[in-house]
């Protein structure tokens, strides 16, 4: 993972937007298409390169994930807490063109491998694809993310090479990056996701709304 304190915006390549999420997050998923119509109502800003960086919500799940319900009991306090909380997510994501369904969730998922593979996905060019197949998984059909086989089959539908996503999520290759990873971003103040560094010099935590976005982006850019 890049350092997000380097000022790439003085150099003379695309304008970066640095985004740190768990796939897990819904207002995650909602920041992803709040930051695409933001950009998609740029004018002349020249090329963007949007870069994922991993923030695990629930570092300390086992790698099975644990019973959907006793994680909202254990989070909210009950079921009842639990949809009142997300009757404003669906609502925030409704706005937004995304059909959650929360009730589809079996398993909370730990998702140090999905961020692995969200990591090898970047090394090679461009993560968005998989990213956006990671959180449509997740939120709107109900898998369950922190298995390997679903997660290969997720890969395959963005586009990469199953077999070689494979490899690199059997060989463990990329977890100690993202222990790293997440440390960086609580040094630089980071305490929840999403967040937002646009241009390495403005930065938003939260999911503003596209304009909000557009402005900061226009600030980095002065």
């Amino acid at each position: 993972m890049p350092r997000m304190d380097t000022p790439d915006i003085a150099a003379a390549g695309p304008f970066t937007v640095d985004v740190v999420s768990d796939v897990v997050c819904p207002w995650c998923y909602i920041g992803k298409r709040h930051l695409e119509a933001a950009l998609a109502g740029l004018d002349g800003a020249g090329p963007v390169l949007v870069r994922w960086h991993p923030f695990e919500l629930n570092p300390d799940l086992p790698a099975g994930g644990v019973d959907r319900r006793a994680y909202l009991d254990a989070k909210f306090g009950g079921p009842q807490r639990a949809e009142a909380v997300y009757e404003r997510v669906r609502e925030a994501g409704r706005r937004a063109g995304i059909a959650f369904d929360l009730d589809a969730i079996a398993r909370q998922p730990n998702t140090r491998d999905a961020h692995r593979l969200v990591g090898w996905a970047q090394a090679s060019g461009d993560a968005n694809p998989l990213v956006e197949r990671l959180f449509r998984a997740y939120f709107v059909e109900g898998r369950f993310v922190g298995d390997r086989d679903v997660l290969v089959a997720i890969a395959r539908e963005a586009g990469l090479d199953a077999a070689a996503a494979r490899a690199w999520l059997d060989a463990g290759t990329g977890a100690a990056e993202i222990g790293q990873a997440q440390a960086r971003a609580r040094e630089l103040g980071i305490t929840g996701v999403p967040f937002f560094i646009f241009g390495a010099r403005v930065a938003l935590s939260g999911a503003h709304p596209p304009q909000a976005m557009r402005d900061a982006i226009a600030q980095a850019l002065r």
